[in-house]
């Protein structure tokens, strides 16, 4: 039990009843997943959606876990707690209760039906590139650190989200 794990990085995001609630009930469920903690999360962030603009604004944030899990069995962890938050998977990009990315597990790539690791979209959109750089600003990705890639990419319609009270 003494192995910390690997280091694994999620993206969440919802825009379907409640979208904040979805979002900080899911961190906290993070945390409960089998042989896994959060380490940490980024602020929570509302962005416009990517695809089809007719459905709400987005809230996301970015997870920073410690696991024992495979790349795979976290997948699997991922897409239950998905479809308890009522996940219904309709059209592509489309609206959401819950989307959870794993997005970096450790320095791994890996290419299946299932799962692209790091994931393919990660370095093309703001609401995951800014809150994955709060959290690791010094990692590097592509040959540049995070906070560099972050510091390139357009941010319209990209903002934090004041704390709630």
């Amino acid at each position: 039990m003494n192995d910390p794990g690997h280091h694994a990085w999620i993206g969440l995001g919802s825009n379907l009843e409640g979208p904040r609630e979805h979002v900080e009930r899911a961190l906290g469920e993070l945390d409960r997943l089998p042989l896994t903690r959060r380490v940490d999360a980024s602020r929570l962030y509302a962005s416009r959606p990517v695809g089809p603009a007719d459905q709400p604004d987005y809230i996301n944030a970015v997870a920073h876990l410690m696991t024992r899990l495979s790349p795979l069995a976290l997948l699997d962890q991922l897409q239950a707690l998905e479809q308890r938050h009522g996940r219904v998977r309709g059209r592509h990009w489309g609206p959401r209760t819950l989307d959870l990315d794993l997005l970096l597990f450790d320095d791994c790539r890996l290419t299946l039906p299932r799962l692209t690791l790091p994931h393919p979209e990660m370095a093309r959109r703001a609401f995951v590139l800014v809150p994955l750089a709060e959290l690791a600003p010094a990692m590097e990705f592509e040959g540049q650190t995070l906070i560099r890639l972050a510091a390139g990419i357009d941010t319209d319609g990209l903002h934090p989200v004041l704390p709630a009270g």
